[in-house]
């Protein structure tokens, strides 16, 4: 850990892998000696071109990207996707969703804008803490598609197994745990993400759509910038995308293939997650929030049970270089996010500052 450098446990945007940082500031001034930086180049340059083009490669081998899927680097973020994806795809306006979180319940509600959106199951009754039986849901024919949220970042719970979708297509929003462990993208129709959580800088989505989808039978309603179909026959370069975004997520492609790529961050993943979980569960003063068997790698809400309490931790762990511990508005208490960047050793100094919080307060 660098000097004067904190733990951030920020949900998003969070924190970015060190190496990442510093070879963005060495190339900050002058990349690769064209004598401008990444922000000022244009996204019709060859430099460029470079640029995005790997980004896209590297990701394709991280995740083994089969070639009939398209993968685009967008602007507005994972939230643009709530409308983007039924005004796509809704050919008989009618859908599925499991509500498992504040984020699935706004595509939720956007989706309702398009057609007839239906929730197929939720955890709303136990305060989004649990994932729902999936295995037969209520299904029909005339859906377009079924809709998940795999990681919700708020309430700290994850798909463990994916729904079944009786054949129907599944788009899913990965956002908080993308890039985080390997993953068969031939069971999911779209797979995107905002990248802001566990693989860049704000600014961007990433979207893994299978081409059959990518059509111009969409909404009549439908802008032209979010059609799949105008953002995929341009790769990405309709109108100037977020490079810089684009830069350094291309920068922590490289730095997950030379950390032994998605498995060894499962691995690792798992590894710093345990170390909390365990804490936790032994813990007399704090506790999880999640069913055990939901529990998310990525993001770890807890509480002591008493809100004064958790203020008083709050303040104390940012005044020990633990930052961005509060937990969300919607829920209180206490979240730990834990991303592929975070060290092992930030979530040890986080139990050890439990640990003697708990025993100075208990």
């Amino acid at each position: 850990m660098s000097e004067n450098r904190v733990y951030n446990f920020s949900a998003g945007p969070a924190v970015l892998p060190e190496e990442v940082l510093r070879e963005a500031a060495a190339d900050m001034m002058n990349y690769k000696g064209c004598g401008m930086s990444v922000m000022e180049m244009s996204h019709r340059s060859k430099m460029f071109d470079d640029i995005i083009k790997t980004a896209e490669a590297d990701i394709r081998e991280l995740i083994g990207i089969p070639e009939n899927y398209k993968v685009l680097f967008l602007q507005g973020g994972a939230s643009q996707q709530f409308a983007a994806i039924p005004m796509n795809l809704m050919k008989n306006k009618k859908a599925g969703y499991i509500v498992t979180g504040q984020w699935a319940k706004k595509a939720y509600q956007e989706a309702k804008l398009y057609g007839e959106a239906v929730e197929l199951a939720s955890s709303a009754d136990q305060t989004f803490s649990y994932i729902p039986d999936c295995s037969d849901l209520p299904i029909t024919d005339d859906m377009d598609y079924v809709y998940i949220c795999e990681n919700n970042t708020i309430y700290g719970t994850k798909f463990k197994t994916l729904p079944n979708t009786k054949g129907k297509n599944l788009i899913s929003d990965v956002s908080s745990c993308f890039l985080s462990e390997p993953v068969d993208i031939t069971k999911y129709a779209i797979m995107y993400g905002g990248v802001q959580k566990n693989v860049g800088p704000a600014g961007m989505v990433i979207d893994i759509i299978r081409e059959d989808l990518i059509t111009d039978d969409v909404l009549p309603c439908t802008p032209t910038m979010l059609k799949f179909k105008t953002q995929a026959d341009n790769d990405s370069l309709y109108n100037t995308p977020p490079c810089y975004t684009i830069y350094i997520c291309g920068l922590v492609f490289k730095w997950l293939k030379a950390n032994g790529g998605l498995a060894a961050m499962k691995e690792r993943n798992e590894k710093k997650a345990a170390l909390l979980y365990d804490f936790l569960d032994n813990s007399k003063m704090f506790r999880g929030t999640v069913r055990k068997e939901d529990r998310s790698l990525m993001n770890v809400p807890f509480v002591t049970g008493n809100d004064e309490l958790d203020q008083k931790f709050v303040a104390e762990s940012k005044a020990a270089g633990l930052e961005n511990l509060k937990g969300h508005r919607t829920v209180g208490g206490m979240r730990a996010s834990i991303y592929n960047a975070m060290p092992y050793e930030g979530v040890q100094k986080l139990v050890d500052f439990m640990e003697d919080f708990e025993k100075k307060n208990g």
